[in-house]
């Protein structure tokens, strides 16, 4: 089998080339984009309610970013009226444990808000957690596609995620000392995962094209929307200190947040609509029917000759 997987190049034989999917599309992006951000503000909910902090409007608001990310991939579906049989396969299908902690994480997170209980805040949290790494590993499950089996792709997916939440926190939601940290140290460590999950995939083999969409313009003017959304959390963290916090600090961190969180989502809607190229496979030799000297024996075919009688 090894031999049939391409290394970039080319071999003589029947070839498929690697070509983009196209079964998940824009919807699907929306269910990564909405998972994620959602999950990274139920997260930065709970920590603003242990702290003290107001979380019902940011906890409601993460509850239903997850809703609309199901909804939008519920859209794709071909006959969307099955879209209970997501349910069927919890031992295999990471889809199907998706769902299942999706279904616990909504409710849940709607009585957490309702009853403003910073316990169950923390409960929905941690479910809001292994709803992402559910999504995570939907992507990594996808062996056919280089640029989502890395291994790497599963930080890299927590890490956009909470920082897409924190950022989205520092413009509905309190933006005080806590928030601001949690916001630098989650988009620190989406920045780190993106490097390993780079280097992973210049590492695997018949990744090029995936590679190339993210060397092109508009990936490197997300990655430094990025740098520049961290850039002004950190000076909004700092500020303080040298002059008087009240409306400076605001204008930063809803600024830096705004950043972070439209280039994680355009980092998404790449990884998904635009890099992800399946693998290329080639045939070293095709059946031939006849005879036809054997390349490797010397001899003749004999798999798909036509005996002549003597």
């Amino acid at each position: 089998m090894s031999e049939l997987i391409a290394t970039g190049r080319r071999r003589a034989g029947a070839s498929t080339a690697s070509r983009r999917q196209r079964y998940w599309d824009v919807r699907a992006a929306g269910n990564f984009i909405g998972g994620g951000t959602g999950s990274g503000l139920i997260v930065a909910a709970a920590v603003a309610a242990a702290s003290g902090a107001s979380f019902r409007a940011t906890l409601v608001l993460g509850v239903a970013l997850i809703a609309a990310g199901l909804a939008l991939v519920w859209l794709e579906i071909g006959k969307p009226w099955r879209a209970l049989h997501v349910f069927f396969h919890p031992r295999t299908s990471w889809m199907t444990r998706e769902g299942i902690v999706a279904a616990a994480v909504i409710p849940l997170g709607v009585v957490a808000a309702a009853v403003s209980r910073p316990t169950l805040a923390v409960i929905t949290a941690a479910l809001a957690v292994g709803f992402l790494y559910c999504q995570a590993r939907i992507l990594r499950a996808a062996r056919g596609i280089p640029a989502w089996r890395q291994q790497e792709i599963v930080a890299l997916i927590l890490a956009a995620g909470l920082a897409e939440g924190c950022a989205l926190a520092l413009i509905v939601g309190p933006r005080g000392d806590v928030a601001l940290g949690l916001a630098l140290a989650a988009g620190l460590a989406r920045e780190l995962a993106w490097r390993f999950y780079r280097s992973a995939l210049a590492r695997e083999a018949g990744a090029a094209a995936s590679l190339a969409v993210f060397a092109a313009p508009t990936a490197r003017r997300l990655r430094a929307l990025h740098r520049a959304g961290l850039g002004l959390i950190a000076a909004a963290l700092v500020t303080p200190i040298f002059l008087d916090p009240v409306p400076i600090v605001a204008v930063l961190a809803m600024a830096g947040g705004a950043l972070v969180l439209l280039s994680g989502w355009g980092m998404k809607a790449l990884l998904i609509t635009r890099a992800a190229f399946t693998r290329t496979f080639v045939i070293p030799a095709t059946p031939t029917r006849g005879h036809r000297p054997d390349i490797l024996s010397g001899g003749r075919r004999r798999g798909f000759e036509r005996r002549r009688a003597p």
